[in-house]
């Protein structure tokens, strides 16, 4: 093996240790300077120490393996808090999908407790991050129902651009859901702000009173019921890496 090849395989530690799927890589790092980790036989405590893929780690004498990545995509119901833990909430989307698979995965963004639809989760982190990084805008779609209906005027000065904390907000589309009833609206944007959409119609004065995302990077809810999850296709695995949507 050529020493560029050798070179490109070494990855840090902490990282390795989070993708066996034993803690996250804030835990790892824990784990580290505390004494627990050994590789090929050597007690390591070096936050920057990298390691080959083959090496042999292990954590109080347990060998890591690299997990196998998992791509699950949830509709999420209203009442669910988008977290790993957290103690003063009910329910979490962890409780959805808990006997999906043995593998720790995680919610790819946050969607508010309250908010529904298509929801993301995960094990693959360089994946996440490439889902959820602002540089990357991936598109989303949501269908938003307001306490009254919305003006035309409205609409144009959304698709203008509505400032949200200080910082304008490009929306690619803003339309009536159903020509019958002007207080649904579907929205199309790639901005990932916390609670940006709620808080574009909460700056003209309207009130959300329901917010559904319908499609995340090129993922949608379809033949999928409120509560449910289902495994990603390879086709869909593949295109999320591609990052084409």
């Amino acid at each position: 093996m050529d020493k560029r090849k050798k070179k490109e395989e070494l990855i840090r530690l902490n990282r390795y240790i989070a993708g066996s799927g034993l803690c996250s890589r804030r835990e790892a790092d824990e784990y580290i300077t505390g004494g627990f980790i050994s590789v090929n036989g050597k007690t390591i405590t070096d936050l920057g120490t990298k390691i080959n893929r083959d090496d042999n780690v292990r954590y109080k004498g347990r060998k890591l393996l690299p997990e196998k990545k998992v791509y699950l995509l949830i509709n999420k119901p209203a009442g669910y808090v988008t977290t790993m833990k957290d103690p003063h909430a009910e329910r979490t989307v962890t409780d959805l999908v808990r006997n999906a698979c043995s593998e720790r995965i995680y919610p790819v963004g946050r969607l508010d407790k309250d908010t529904t639809g298509v929801l993301l989760m995960t094990n693959d982190g360089d994946l996440t991050k490439k889902l959820t990084h602002p540089k990357f805008e991936r598109k989303k779609i949501y269908h938003v129902h307001l306490d009254k209906p919305v003006s035309k005027a409205d609409l144009y000065r959304i698709v203008e651009g509505i400032s949200v904390d200080g910082s304008p907000v490009p929306v690619d589309s803003v339309e009536y859901a159903d020509p019958d009833d002007r207080k649904q609206i579907g929205i199309e944007l790639h901005s990932g702000q916390n609670r940006v959409v709620r808080k574009i119609f909460e700056s003209l004065g309207y009130r959300v009173s329901k917010l559904d995302r319908v499609y995340f990077a090129g993922l949608t809810k379809k033949n999928l019921p409120r509560g449910k999850w289902r495994f990603l296709t390879q086709k869909e695995i593949a295109m999320l890496k591609r990052g084409i949507y």
